[in-house]
């Protein structure tokens, strides 16, 4: 267990650097946003480009972000019903949710997307506007950030298994993941 829970912890950092970056492209489709709204009203002039690459990264920041929001607890969850249950029942809900239905998805995600992304790859596939933008970039999201969210199904699984067993403290709560005495700086 404490080499699963390594593999947790390291899961955890993945996703957790994964969403701090992403934040920055919030911030860049702001900008190219913005730039493409001054350029199309001072100058009547846009680019499909600009349009895409806005899309391309609300995609970004919508999909790499998931195992982040799951690893962070900020998913959507039915509180009204788990509330009122014991937290190791809450456990194994979320033990049972993640081995039938979010691990499940994920290969199923995954396996269906990756044939289109090497298709889009392999044809150079453009955009159907002019000016647009190849599209198998934004087509690798989807299996990429399925993968991160299916890793941190895999660490929160680890974590819940570890918790019923007496081994960390309840990861529900937001503290840190740490094997009994171990330092978790």
């Amino acid at each position: 267990m404490p080499n699963l829970l390594k593999l947790s912890r390291l899961i955890d950092r993945l996703n957790a650097a994964v969403g701090r970056w992403m934040a920055w492209l919030v911030l860049a489709a702001v900008l190219i946003s913005a730039g493409n709204a001054v350029v199309r009203k001072l100058f009547n002039s846009s680019s499909n480009a600009f349009l895409e690459i806005q899309w391309y990264l609300f995609a970004a920041v919508f999909l790499l972000v998931a195992g982040d929001t799951l690893r962070r607890q900020a998913h959507v969850r039915i509180d009204v019903l788990s509330a009122r249950l014991s937290r190791r029942t809450q456990a194994w809900i979320d033990i049972c949710g993640v081995l039938l239905f979010l691990l499940p998805l994920v290969v199923m995600v995954i396996s269906l997307s990756w044939p289109i992304v090497a298709r889009a790859y392999a044809t150079g596939e453009m955009s159907s506007n002019a000016g647009g933008l190849i599209r198998w970039p934004v087509l690798a999201l989807l299996p990429l950030g399925f993968a991160l969210l299916g890793l941190q199904g895999l660490s929160e699984l680890i974590k819940r298994v570890a918790w019923l067993r007496g081994l960390i403290a309840d990861p529900a709560t937001g503290q840190q993941v740490a094997m009994a005495g171990e330092d978790t700086r």
